[in-house]
Formats: structure tokens, sequence, C-alpha cells
């Protein structure tokens, strides 16, 4: 249980009076008890009353004792000879005290629908503690204390009344906790709650008044999923589905007009990041090779087995199918036949991958039964059919809102769209989509960042990619964000919409054509932030993954910055995989000609890059060579280090570096002035290359280019 974690932890991590003298410990435990008597004395928490304000009272009672003992001066000279049970007990008081002000901080610090949740759990530890109380008076020496006669039966009374103590549950409280679990049921039905009902609980009987503590309410449900997920109670999916209640009912019950009035002051709150459960905010993860598919380099969704043994992405080698290849992509043999077999292992593995990363992963329609459990398990039907009825609300206001409305209601599809295929599905059938992008170009600089964002949460899941393409002017407006957003974080999230919709190979051609992409891509690249670079190069490297892309990566500057990315830390690694591809095509390799420094960058990376950098850096010297000609082989070969740094690759890189390193040295000793540039180092390469095949015999051919990056949700 979440708040059984919490007061088990507080317990380990509570100040240990084992160093204190008696007279200190006295004086502590005074201090202590009358902290707690000064902070909820007289307050009323909104459930558990009964039960803390008895609690309090007790500590009261201690209160009394302990400034007695604290200020009678004959005390303090007895209490040096005190035996040790009675120094054992002082002891245990302490640890009690602390605990209590613990559970009172929880119950009056907690959001009023949490606390309601808790309310059974919460009970139980306010009976522990009460138990705990009475065992300890029970053994407490009072005859070793010369106490006054009023003292000694307040302290007697209440060790009566502790051992009469039971398990308290309050009947209203309690009855409230079941009509909140009515309302989840009636969505779990299919059926809306009555809005007076909703009322006449939230706002009459919880006290919950007004937007903002509805969204007060809302967060703290949320921070509990994310601290708490596998140790909470309810569970998680009840919890998601308490969530999508309570936004419904503030919609619902008090619309947009107060959030309008924060967004005009400036006091609108930008979404707090980590709050959802699956959020994976500006977090970009290196993807597992094996999960990637070697055609399109993505991350396979539905991984399948062709003929010779080897797994594509289902999408992509039937593409490859379809334009009349018989051979297989990586091996370059014949295919027996174009059956297909779904890579049921494979598949499981990279669904487990996801889940542990927070990743989204939309199984195929065909998939098996344990990706439709995944899958059903990412969302209950009470949060659906709730969050269903609240993107109605929302949707109206796009279509008919107001401005500071149409604002508010973007940011809210902003953050449903955050986690679940089953709310990014619904929010685009609903028709979020025309209504998103009439919201790009606003002049309201809330309404644009936030349009673009829901835009770019929207675009993970995969069906939505083509609902996006398809809506007339969409692209264009998003490419207008990207090169003339009002805010920096606008701007970067056009640009990780771009490389999420460019993950589809027919859209990669359309998006690098739209006026102004790509140029605007290499600007972000050149002149953005970190994160904002690594917006860019990833839509770079996706675009760059499309042949015919190739004459506008160069016409529109993306080359040269791409090359100016090769020693900046976090981009290095895709920028060195988009050149790869680049320099596949004899223009491509032409065009770093004009380019001093792309030699001398990868010569760099290949020095003091990481392993994957290393990869990427060879492999794009290789591709350099092969397709520029004489004039780039004769570049690179005139690089200096070069030849220790093969040869290093050669016995040190990874699996890939080596044979593309190997590769790289077979280009040099079929180079006429292979011995002017490198003297006898032709047979060092053949020692090297043979060494580095027979560790790699089970390679037969080039890999693709390596990339390690995921879609921020935002």
């Amino acid at each position: 249980m979440a708040s059984a974690a919490i007061f088990s932890s507080h317990r380990r991590r509570s100040p240990s009076p084992e160093d204190l003298e008696e007279v200190a410990l006295i004086d502590t435990l005074a201090a202590v008890a009358s902290e707690i008597e000064a902070s909820f004395s007289g307050r009323t928490v909104p459930f558990q009353r009964r039960n803390s304000r008895s609690l309090v009272r007790k500590v009261e009672v201690f209160v009394v004792l302990l400034e007695y003992l604290r200020d009678s001066s004959s005390i303090a000279k007895s209490i040096s000879s005190l035996s040790p049970t009675a120094i054992l007990c002082f002891k245990e008081l302490y640890m009690l005290l602390y605990r209590s002000k613990m559970l009172l901080d929880y119950c009056f610090n907690s959001s009023k629908l949490w606390l309601l949740l808790q309310h059974q759990i919460m009970s139980g530890h306010f009976h522990d503690l009460n138990q705990e109380i009475s065992t300890l008076l029970d053994v407490f020496p009072l005859n070793e204390l010369d106490l006054s006669d009023d003292i000694r039966e307040q302290i007697e009374l209440l060790q009566k009344q502790s051992r009469r103590s039971i398990f308290l549950i309050d009947k209203q409280d309690e009855a409230l906790r079941m009509k909140l679990f009515s309302f989840l049921d009636k969505f779990e039905n299919g059926r809306i709650p009555d809005p007076v009902e909703l009322y006449s609980f939230f706002v009459e009987k919880l006290g919950i008044r007004g937007s903002k503590s509805f969204r007060v309410e809302t967060e703290f449900l949320e921070e509990q999923i994310v601290n708490h997920e596998g140790d909470v109670e309810p569970a998680v999916l009840v919890l998601d589905g308490f969530v999508a209640l309570t936004r419904y009912s503030r919609f619902l019950l008090f619309g947009f007009e107060e959030d309008e009035v924060e967004l005009r002051s400036g006091k609108q709150n930008k979404p707090k990041k980590g709050l959802l459960t699956r959020e994976i905010a500006e977090t970009y993860l290196i993807i597992p090779k094996d999960f990637c598919c070697p055609i399109s380099l993505d991350l396979m969704r539905n991984p399948v087995i062709i003929s010779t043994g080897q797994t594509y992405d289902r999408s992509s080698i039937s593409r490859w199918i379809e334009e009349g290849h018989y051979t297989c992509p990586k091996t370059g043999q014949m295919l027996v036949d174009t059956r297909l077999v779904p890579n049921l292992v494979l598949r499981n593995l990279i669904m487990q991958w996801c889940t542990a990363h927070g990743i989204p992963c939309d199984p195929p329609e065909n998939a098996v039964s344990s990706a439709e459990t995944f899958a059903a398990a990412s969302a209950s039907k009470a949060a659906v059919e709730a969050n269903k009825a609240t993107v109605a609300l929302l949707i109206q206001q796009l279509a008919s809102g107001s401005e500071g409305a149409k604002a508010i209601a973007a940011l809210e599809i902003r953050l449903l769209a955050k986690t679940g295929r089953e709310n990014r599905a619904y929010i685009a059938e609903a028709g979020a989509i025309p209504h998103l992008n009439a919201l790009l170009l606003s002049s309201n600089v809330v309404a644009q960042e936030n349009s673009v964002t829901a835009m770019l949460n929207l675009s993970i899941y995969d069906k939505n990619k083509s609902r996006i393409m398809d809506e007339e002017g969409c692209l264009g407006c998003i490419v207008q964000v990207l090169r003339f957003g009002y805010t920096t974080e606008a701007r970067e999230n056009a640009a990780a919409t771009l490389f999420s919709l460019s993950a589809v190979h027919n859209y990669k051609k359309k998006i690098a054509d739209e006026e102004g992409t790509v140029e605007a891509l290499a600007g972000l690249l050149r002149e953005g932030t970190p994160r904002g670079k690594k917006d860019a190069v990833t839509a770079l490297f996706n675009l760059s993954t499309h042949t015919d892309n190739c004459m506008k990566m160069i016409e529109s500057g993306a080359v040269t910055a791409l090359v100016g990315a090769l020693g900046v830390e976090g981009v290095a690694e895709e920028a060195a995989g988009a050149l790869a591809l680049i320099f596949r095509q004899p223009i491509g390799a032409g065009a770093v000609g004009d380019e001093e420094m792309a030699v001398a960058g990868l010569i760099g990376m290949m020095r003091c890059g990481t392993p994957r950098a290393k990869e990427n850096a060879v492999a794009a010297l290789l591709e350099l060579c092969r397709s520029g000609g004489a004039a780039a082989t004769e570049k690179v070969l005139k690089a200096p280090a070069l030849a220790g740094l093969l040869q290093t690759l050669l016995f040190t890189g990874t699996k890939r570096a080596r044979r593309k390193a190997a590769s790289l040295a077979r280009v040099f000793q079929r180079c006429e002035n292979a011995s002017l540039h490198f003297g006898g180092m032709g047979v060092d390469y053949a020692f090297a290359r043979n060494a580095a095949a027979n560790r790699d015999t089970s390679f037969a051919g080039d890999m693709p280019v390596q990339m390690s990056i995921s879609v921020p949700v935002l």
C-alpha cells in the first residue's frame, strides 16, 4: 500500500534519540509534542476527523506530562537515575510522537479525494498507532516519576481510554467513498453520471469549489500514480478512472472561465512534467539495434521473418516486395517465397522493453492475446469513457469557445494525448485535429504552443499520422510554427512533430518538399537549444532515409548543419548517421567537397566518440569513399591518424564498426596512392581485416546506420 510504505519509510528515516542524554531527551520530547499540539490542535481535517482529534488529544496529555518533567527541577535531578526500562519507554515515546506528526501531516496535506480513497487504510494507521500508545502506557513505569496527582490521573485516564480504543471507520466518510466509486461504476457501464449528483458530491459535500481546486485534486492523484505505481491502493487503473472523473467534473461544473482569467493574468501554469504514468517528455532512449527494422531503421511494431531468416517490420518488407524486389534487403539472397511469419518472441521482447521505458507501443490489429492484454492494460474502461466525455466538452470549446477557452482546451487535449493509444485514438476520432490545426497559426501564444504539442502527442499513434497529413493545410501550418513560432518550445515541438510524421516512409518526401521545412530544421540544428537540436537532427535523419530528398538536403543547407553538428554533444551520433545516408548518393558525397570540416569532424568522432558514434562516423567515411569518387577518397585518405584509428576500431570496435573499418581498409588498398600515403600499412590493414573477419563471420554485408531515438511525449 502506498500510505503504508510512506509511514514505514518515515519511521526508518526518523531521527534517532539514542545519542541524547536523559535530560536532553525530555526536552526534545516536550518540543516535539508541543509542535504537534500547536500545528493540529483546533484544526479540522476533511476526513478522519474523529481519529485525528483523538490522536491530538492524546498528544496534548503527553505535552502536559513532558512539560512538567522539563520544568520541575526536582524531577530533572531524578531523571538521571531512571531505570533502563523507563529510558527505553521515553525513547519509544519519541518514535510514537514522530510517527503521529507524520500521520497528521499526511492527513492535513493530502488532497480530499486521495484521503477519501485512503479512508480505510488511514483508519488502520490511526488504530495501529493507538494500540502502540496503549502498549507503551501499560509498561510505562510511572512510579519512578514524582508526578503530581493531577498529572498522574490524566495519564491513568489516557491509559484506560487507549485500552478501549477500537478500529474506527467513520460511516459518513465511508458512504462518501462508496458514492465516489458509484460514479466510476456508471462510466464503467457506459452511463454518464447526473451533473446534479456530481455537483452535490464534489462541491457541496467535499467542498471542492472552482476549477483551480479541481486541478489541484487531479494533479495530486496523478502524483500518487507516479510515485507509488505498483504499490498503490486503489490500483493504478482505478486511480486513472478517478483522475478522468475529476477532470470531467471540473469542466462540466465550472467550464473554462476561471482558467481564462488565469490565462489573461499570466498565471496559467504550464503542465507539470512527470505527473502522468507513462510520460517520457524530453527523453530520448537508445533503442536496441535488434529492435530496429533494417529497412526503415525505426522500432519494429510488427516484426516478421522472411524465407532467408532475417526479420523486418511487416510494413517495410511488404512495401519492399510490392515494389518488385525478390531479394533479401540485408543479405541479397533470393527469396524462396514471400511468406511473412510473425516473430512472436521478438515482438514480445519489444513490447516488454517499451513497457519498461514508458514508450507507447501500439500492437498490430492481428496481434496475439498477450499483445492485446498489453494494450488493454493502458487504461480502464471507466477512464476511457470519462475521458471521452471530457474530450467532447473540450472539442466543443475548440469549435465555438472564446480564444482563451480554445487555448485552455488545447492544453487539456495536449495532456490527455500524453498517454495511451486509446486517448490518442478517440481524441482524433472525435474531430480534434481540424480544430487544433486552426489554432496553429493563432495569435494567442499559449494556444499555438499547446495546439502544436497536442498535435505531436496525437501523431505518436500511427493511424493519426495519416489523419494529420490528410488534413488540408495541416503540414504547412506545422512548418510555419517551426519557422515562425512565437516560443522556442512551439518551434521545437513542431520539429518533433515532423520527426514523428516522417516515421512513415511515404510522408518523408512530402514533408521535405513543404516550403521551408528542411531550411528551418537546419537552422534549428545550428542555433537551437540542446533539446531543439535533438528534435531537428532526428527529423533530418528521418528525411535523409528517403533517397529523393538528397538534393533538398544539400540545397537547403542541411548538409552544412549536419557537418557542424558533428562536434556537438548529444546530436553528433545522429548527424553522422544522417551524413552516412546522404553520402550513399554521389550527389551527396560530392557536396562534401565544399565542407572542409566534414572529414575532420568524422575523424574526431572516431577518436573520441561513443561506440555508436564511432560506428556512424566510419560508416559515413566509407560511404563517402564509395560514392564520392577519387577526389573524396583522396580527401579521406589524407586525414591524419586515420590509419591508427582504423586499426583500433578493427580490434576494439563494435561488430558493425569493425566490419565498416575493414571495408574502408579494403578501399584504401585498392587506391593507387595507398603506398604513398601509408607506406607499409597495407600489410597491417590486411592482417587487421582478416582478424576482424574471423570474429564477425556471422555478418554478410553492410548493416544500415544505427540510430538511438524515440518520439518525445510532451
